[in-house]
Formats: C-alpha cells, structure tokens, sequence
C-alpha cells in the first residue's frame, strides 16, 4: 500500500471548543504518538484525510512544519450521526519496521449450488511491515462446497506478513444451503391456510 502525502500543521490548543473550530475550517485534528517520544498534537486538511483513510491501516505521510514523518491510522473518532471524523490516532512508524495489524477479510467468487457459507472472521490479526501493509486479505470460495471450511492457517498471506490469529480458528463455515428458507416455509404455511380457509 502506498502511503498518502498530507501537509500538517502543529496545534498549540486544545479542548472541545478549539476542536469545533478546526473542523469548521475544514481541518481535523490528530496526535501522533509512538517509539517512546512525546505525542505530537497536529492538524490534518479534512478532505484530504478523510480520502486517504477510507482504506483499512493506511499510512501516512506527513510534513510537518518541513519535517516527514510516517504514521499508521490507529484509531478514527467519528460523529456518529453526521460520521465526519472528528479525530485521528496515529502511530509513528519506521521503514521496515513490523506493526500489528487487523485486515479485513473478503470473500471472492461462488460456491457450487446448493451450497451457503458463514464468515466467522470478518478481519485478521497480522504482523507485517509498516510500509508494505496489506488492504484486505482474500479468500477463494469459487466452487467449494460443505465440509470444505477455511481456517486462518489456509489464508494467502502477502510476502513479509505473519499470522497472529490461531491457525485452527475458522475463517468461513461451508454447510449445504437449506431446502426452504424461513421467509418461503412463513409464505407456504399462510398459503395453506388461506386454502383451508376457503374450503
């Protein structure tokens, strides 16, 4: 994953009040913490930002006042009704450097008929390089079938990444889809008696 160039700017305020009027002029604050120095406490331009973390663990790269530093998106605090991020946690990281990760997990292709599956494991705890993060790991269920699960130890994982899940935790749950659903047995039992009814 490549990392996001962005411009920041140090803060000297602080609080609710300093906050609000960042985020009016279109900024988002943040604090950089990591390797033992003290936090720093920035600005980020808001559009900007809110483009570059749409994908999980993204990394960034900031100048600040002149200076580059690399970060990691720990944590987004968002307005839960408007959800316009309010505030960023950012790890310092170095190049090369390994940091755990959570990825999420998608699911690519179909399962052979009459067959249903159930994602035990939305995301993956990894250990991987900073700067070579992956964006989702993918798991292939083109043409399999019950019986046929998917544990963390069969994931693909990128070059450089290692598992930190338990190898025999269940990742996807491949069982024989059910004859008739819930909905389809609730739309034939009213059916037969209105036909009951109309004899």
């Amino acid at each position: 994953m490549s990392e996001q160039k962005l411009a920041a700017e140090v803060r000297t305020e602080f609080g609710k009040g300093f906050a609000r009027r960042a985020r009016m002029a279109g900024q988002i604050p943040a604090v950089i913490y990591g390797h033992g120095a003290e936090p720093i406490h920035i600005t980020l331009p808001a559009k900007a930002t809110t483009l570059a973390v749409r994908t999980a663990n993204a990394l960034l790269s900031l100048d600040i006042n002149g200076d580059g530093h690399l970060a990691l998106v720990k944590d987004i605090q968002r307005d839960p009704i408007k959800q316009i991020i309010e505030h960023i946690d950012l790890l310092t990281v170095r190049q090369g450097e390994k940091v755990t990760v959570d990825v999420p997990v998608h699911l690519v292709g179909e399962l052979a008929p009459g067959n249903a599956y159930n994602q035990e494991m939305t995301v993956i705890s990894l250990e991987a390089e900073a700067t070579h993060l992956p964006t989702a790991i993918e798991v292939d269920i083109e043409g399999r079938s019950a019986g046929q699960h998917i544990h963390a130890s069969d994931l693909v994982l990128p070059q450089g990444s290692v598992l930190l899940a338990d190898a025999d935790a269940l990742v996807v749950n491949i069982s024989e889809a059910t004859e008739v659903s819930a909905e389809e047995a609730s739309e034939e039992a009213t059916a037969q008696a209105s036909e009951a009814a109309a004899e």
